[in-house]
C-alpha cells in the first residue's frame, strides 16, 4: 500500500500524484483525491479501534542496501497479526535544506522515517508482539542511523534513544527545558530531561 499526499495547488498535486501512477504497475485501489487533510488523518482509524495492544521501534534510514530488505522481507513473513505494520515515511525536501542546528530535528540526512509495530487486539498476544518488533528492529537496526523520531519509540527504551534522536541539539533542548520546565512536568513522552 502506498499512501501519498500533497499540501499544495490541486493542479500540483495531480502533477504530483500523476507522474507516480505512471511508475507504478496498474493499481488495484486508487484512492488518491483531494481531501482535508483531517480525512487522510482518519482514514485507516476502523481498522486500529481503541484498546488494541501495541509495540513498536523505529529508526532513522537513510538507505535501503539489498541486505537490509531481504531482513524485512524475512520479518515481514513472520508478522504475529494482521494488524502488524513496517511504514517507512519519506524525509526529504525542506528537511533536507535547513542546517542540522536550524531546529530541534537533528536526522536531516535521513531519507525515510521507518516504525515498526506490533499490534493485536489480545493483550495475551502482548508478548508475542514485543517479541516481533524487537527481533525485526535489531536485525535491520544496522543498517539505519542513530535515533528514531520520538513517537515511534517505547518508554523502556531509554535515555541514549531520546538522545540520539535529536543528536547534537539535545543539549540545546536541555537547556531550554532547565529554564521552562525545571521540574520536569511535561515528561510522558520520549522525554527529554532538564540540563544538571
Amino acid at each position: 500500500m502506498l499512501v501519498v499526499a500533497h499540501n499544495g495547488p490541486t493542479t500540483d498535486a495531480e502533477r504530483a500524484v500523476n507522474s507516480m501512477r505512471a511508475a507504478l504497475p496498474k493499481l488495484i485501489i486508487d484512492w488518491a483525491q483531494p481531501m482535508p487533510y483531517t480525512a487522510l488523518q482518519s482514514m485507516f482509524d476502523e481498522f486500529y479501534p481503541k484498546g488494541m495492544q501495541w509495540y513498536w521501534k523505529g529508526d532513522f534510514v537513510r538507505t535501503l542496501p539489498d541486505a537490509a530488505i531481504e531482513a524485512h522481507l524475512a520479518h515481514l513473513t513472520e508478522m504475529p497479526s494482521p494488524f502488524s505494520v513496517m511504514h517507512l515515511y519519506p524525509i526529504d525536501g525542506a528537511v533536507h535544506r535547513q542546517n542540522e542546528d536550524a531546529t530541534a530535528w537533528g536526522c536531516r540526512d535521513a531519507t525515510w522515517s521507518m516504525v515498526i509495530a506490533g499490534v493485536d487486539p489480545n493483550p495475551s498476544n502482548f508478548p508475542t508482539l514485543k517479541k516481533w518488533t524487537r527481533d525485526y528492529w535489531q536485525a535491520v537496526h544496522p543498517f539505519n542511523l542513530n535515533g528514531a523520531y520520538p513517537n515511534f519509540m517505547m518508554d523502556d527504551e531509554g535515555e541514549e534513544r531520546v538522545k540520539a534522536a535529536y543528536g547534537d541539539n539535545y543539549q540545546r533542548l536541555a537547556t531550554l527545558k532547565k529554564k521552562y520546565d525545571p521540574g520536569n512536568l511535561f515528561r510522558v513522552n520520549q522525554n527529554i530531561r532538564p540540563a544538571a
